[in-house]
């Protein structure tokens, strides 16, 4: 599955990127997938070309493009116990900073690019994060609401939206949460929020699971914990995105 590096234009310059897609000269849905809070790195590289292996176009932006390209941070090859103080010290400025006007606007960017690549069909497209990437993925969804039929976001703070933007989302969900981020009531508030706003989702806790579970990289990978992922979002993406 090949691995194309681009520069996304946006308001504020370049965000650097990559995209994975099948390579059969064919066209096929677009899926943005944001990054968790560490960046671009190998692990995403193969996330990428796993979805794209099932048939779709995965554009994976850089949304710190602001401070450099990726990486804008030096990460270790794995982050465990004993380095994950020190990489947390160095992202979290960059995520505060990350702040929600810039988002919508790197949003508008990011989809606007995914939708006129040549090897991107037309019809609505898919946005799927982890971590802080799952947090962005509901912000695109709910402020494209004509355009997003599907929106997935993993170990992520989805509950950070608030009503308003749960009410403005259209697309099919699914929220799977780590067992150490969310208890069973605030799941349960999630979930009314997302009834009450006439959401068609899924929102479950993943047992066992710490938060990071779907990164490889990390000591809070979790290998069943991350097929189970693919186990939800692949028919997710295939019944939103009526793949051919």
């Amino acid at each position: 599955m090949p691995i194309k590096t681009l520069q996304i234009p946006t308001p504020d310059g370049q965000a650097d990127a990559f995209a994975a897609f099948p390579d059969h000269g064919e066209r096929h849905p677009g899926v943005l997938m944001y990054a968790d809070g560490f960046g671009l790195r190998p692990v995403l590289r193969e996330m990428a070309r796993e979805l794209a292996g099932h048939g779709y176009y995965v554009l994976v932006p850089n949304f710190f493009y602001r401070h450099g390209p990726a990486p804008v941070v030096e990460l270790p090859e794995y982050i465990g116990e004993e380095t994950r103080s020190a990489v947390f010290a160095q992202v979290m400025p960059l995520i505060e900073a990350h702040t929600t006007e810039r988002v919508l606007s790197d949003a508008d960017a990011y989809l606007r690019f995914l939708t006129t690549q040549p090897e991107v069909g037309a019809g609505p497209v898919a946005v799927t994060g982890y971590c802080i990437g799952g947090l962005l993925a509901v912000r695109t969804a709910a402020v494209h609401p004509g355009q997003v039929a599907a929106v997935a976001g993993f170990h992520a703070p989805v509950g950070a939206v608030g009503p308003d933007s749960l009410s403005r989302l259209t697309a099919q969900v699914h929220f799977g949460h780590a067992e150490s981020d969310i208890t069973p009531e605030a799941l349960g508030e999630l979930n009314q929020a997302l009834d009450a706003a006439g959401v068609d989702y899924t929102s479950e806790i993943y047992p066992g699971t710490v938060h990071g579970f779907t990164m490889s990289d990390t000591d809070a990978f979790d290998p069943s914990a991350l097929q189970h992922h693919w186990d939800r979002l692949l028919p997710l993406l295939d019944r939103a995105l009526a793949k051919s």
